[in-house]
């Protein structure tokens, strides 16, 4: 149904924060940031849309959509506290998760243990069938041997089941038939079918990102239930729509279906609101810098597109897309924009290894106790009671008082846990945090940019999140980023990406061909398949939806693909010959060569994504009224050379559009930037802080 009037809202949850953005149609920005509540994340989310909508004196029941971007899914992977599943898949195929891939996340690690599949062996469970690659039925569905499965599915009492069969993405008719026979008999159980979730060749891959469907259904429905509902006592009459990992929003109805799409929801929306803001200040080359309270976030949007994998692993230290990393986690086959992640954030505990090495995170204090300067019983240090002990961050209170800071017990949590066993100076102490921090963070930039051949001087820098721009300046400068964009409401930043999010569903059909072998007609069919379960989906008629129409493609003979589109109009020998061209010219940019001319192109799959841009203020025309804060000065210290200096602390309203030097710290109610000595700031028209640094770009 299309969109009623009303005011739209989005809130974020992190695992230190729980952000909220409201965009009015006249454009007029509104935000609120609260502390998380891990008992139960909707209580965060409720009272903050409540408070927000008080504050600016509107009724609760205007709301005509809450936007969500949640950890549900992820955190069930992380924790294993996800649904208890079974798996039924064709005999002589119980393994594949075990099986996995031969690839190990540490070359030298001969003890490494891949991880325990989702689903343990006794709850896997086989039936007599065969599909041939071609389609072709090889061995008819045995009915005994699929009585004895869901017999024995009945007798282990799961909640969620998967159904993965050999080559059905070929010819989903056995699948089908099973998929129909669990839900009339086992009522009230989770079916995930491969063909309906992911129906693409490899068998691992297309079996794990099933398995993991099943897992997170359970938890992510019972989410979404119990938000719904108190949202609903709350007053608010508007439906729920939550972020997907490929970066678009998807009612939370249709979402229950493929709750695995929602797994790296969280992420994505910074990078859409990123895209957003760019192509309104005429950045095309961007890299997305998001850290937060518990991890730290990087992707690249280049020539104004996003970039996007289907190669991803979630449950690592460091989730990745590349098909060349990782082997630590398990893989999820679906589209999701390219971001890297580390476990490094404004609450990441900090200790000292056996060697005496200072280690930042991955585990986090979270909202609950948090760091110890948040006085909420937390003992471990974390980087945000370093950043506290350096002066770049207010000692008396954040988020506009509503998170008082204990400055001293900051340092002793510092002193007692960090510099004293090190026998070091408290603040040079400090200071190693924050670049063992940024270190850390460091990997994740990379893993989006120089690792995938691109040159980090091309781009700017756009830092985010709470604790982004506290640590942009020191990341830009090693990478050789000259200019860094902040921009308003940066520390709830994902939250108001939310609103700039289309409803989008990204669908794909495998379609192993020759480029050369490729009929139109077939072709067309395909994308008219895809076309109309896109649209039903989305609930919207197919005239309302915008396609853009992709293809996987790889050389004959290569094991991975590389996304490309599809040139407009119909699929002559011209477009073929312009798709190849794409496909070269990727591939030269990812590996650093291309095999143009030597091997012939494949198609591996067909992909279609449709959009519809929600109705409603795209542009930030005006912010809450700014903090009139006299300006102060603090001490605050910039590493050996330049030492402890006297620095100007300013809101961003106080910043104009004459260069000012560093040193500088701008606090707002969302979070603060940190601007070093070597560095200028100015804020421009459209009030985003810009940061100049002097850095070598040759």
């Amino acid at each position: 149904m299309p969109q009623k009037s009303g005011h739209r809202i989005a809130a974020d949850i992190g695992g230190t924060f729980t952000d909220i953005a409201l965009l009015t149609p006249d454009g007029h920005l509104a935000t609120g940031k609260l502390l998380s509540t891990p008992a139960n994340y909707a209580d965060a989310v409720v009272a903050g849309v409540v408070a927000l909508m008080q504050r600016l004196g509107l009724p609760i029941g205007d709301i005509a959509e809450v936007l969500h971007g949640c950890t549900v899914a992820t955190n069930a992977i992380l924790e294993h506290k996800g649904a208890r599943t079974a798996l039924i898949t064709t005999q002589g195929f119980r393994d594949v998760l075990e099986l996995r891939r031969v690839r190990v996340p540490r070359l030298y690690a001969p003890l490494w243990r891949k991880p325990s599949p989702l689903v343990p062996r006794n709850l896997r469970f086989e039936v007599a069938e065969r599909i041939g690659a071609d389609g072709s039925i090889v061995r008819p569905l045995d009915a005994a041997s699929l009585d004895a499965a869901i017999a024995a599915v009945r007798a282990a009492d799961v909640e969620a089941i998967a159904v993965c069969l050999i080559n059905a993405f070929a010819n989903p008719v056995h699948e089908q038939a099973i998929g129909a026979r669990l839900r009339a008999e086992l009522p009230g159980r989770f079916v995930s079918l491969s063909t309906e979730v992911l129906p693409q060749i490899r068998e691992y891959e297309r079996t794990s990102t099933t398995v993991v469907n099943a897992y997170v259904g359970p938890p992510v429905k019972h989410y979404l239930s119990v938000m719904i509902g108190q949202l609903a006592s709350a007053g608010v009459k508007g439906r729920l729509l939550v972020m997907q990992s490929s970066g678009g929003v998807l009612s939370a109805d249709a979402a229950l279906d493929r709750p695995a799409q929602i797994v790296e929801c969280g992420p994505a929306a910074g990078v859409i609101g990123a895209r957003h803001l760019g192509r309104q200040l005429g950045y095309d080359n961007i890299i997305t810098f998001d850290m937060g309270g518990t991890t730290a976030k990087a992707s690249l949007i280049e020539r104004g597109r996003l970039s996007t994998s289907e190669q991803y692993e979630v449950g690592s230290a460091m989730s990745a897309t590349s098909p060349l990393m990782g082997g630590a986690g398990y893989a999820l086959k679906l589209p999701v924009i390219d971001v890297s992640e580390v476990g490094a954030g404004g609450g990441s505990i900090v200790r000292v290894d056996s060697g005496g090495a200072l280690k930042v995170g991955p585990e986090s204090a979270g909202a609950d106790p948090g760091p110890a300067c948040y006085g909420r019983g937390g003992k471990e240090a974390t980087v945000t009671d370093a950043n506290v002990v350096l002066g770049y961050l207010n000692p008396r209170t954040l988020a506009g008082g509503t998170v008082p800071i204990d400055a001293e017990a900051a340092r002793r949590a510092i002193a007692d846990k960090i510099a004293t066993p090190l026998g070091r100076d408290l603040v040079e102490t400090a200071y190693g945090i924050h670049l063992v921090a940024n270190t850390n963070m460091m990997r994740a930039v990379k893993a989006v940019t120089t690792n995938r051949g691109r040159d980090t001087r091309d781009f700017v820098m756009f830092a985010f999140g709470g604790s982004g721009g506290v640590h942009a300046a020191s990341l830009a400068r090693e990478l050789r980023i000259a200019r860094i964009v902040v921009p308003p409401a940066a520390g709830v930043f994902s939250a108001l990406g939310l609103l700039f999010a289309d409803l989008e569903l990204n669908e794909s059909r495998a379609c192993l061909r020759r480029l050369a072998a490729l009929s139109q007609d077939e072709m067309d069919q395909v994308y008219d398949d895809l076309a109309e379960g896109i649209a039903a989906r989305l609930g919207r008629s197919r005239a309302e939806v915008g396609f853009q129409r992709l293809a996987d493609l790889r050389y004959a003979g290569q094991a991975f693909e590389i996304t490309v589109p599809l040139p407009d109009g119909p699929f002559d020998d011209a477009a073929r010959k312009e798709l190849a061209r794409r496909f070269d010219a990727e591939h030269e940019v990812r590996y650093g060569h291309s095999f143009e001319g030597q091997y012939a192109h494949e198609v591996v799959n067909l992909r279609l994504v449709g959009s519809v841009t929600p109705s409603g203020a795209r542009r930030i025309a005006s912010l809450d009224p700014p903090s009139s804060a006299a300006e102060e000065e603090r001490q605050a210290y910039f590493g050996p050379a330049a030492g402890m200096l006297p620095t100007p602390v300013i809101s961003r309203s106080r910043l104009d559009e004459k260069p000012r030097q560093g040193p500088l710290v701008i606090e707002e109610y969302e979070g603060t930037v940190v601007v070093p000595p070597d560095a200028t700031a100015v804020r421009d028209a459209d009030g985003n802080i810009l940061i100049d640094l002097a850095v070598v770009t040759q």
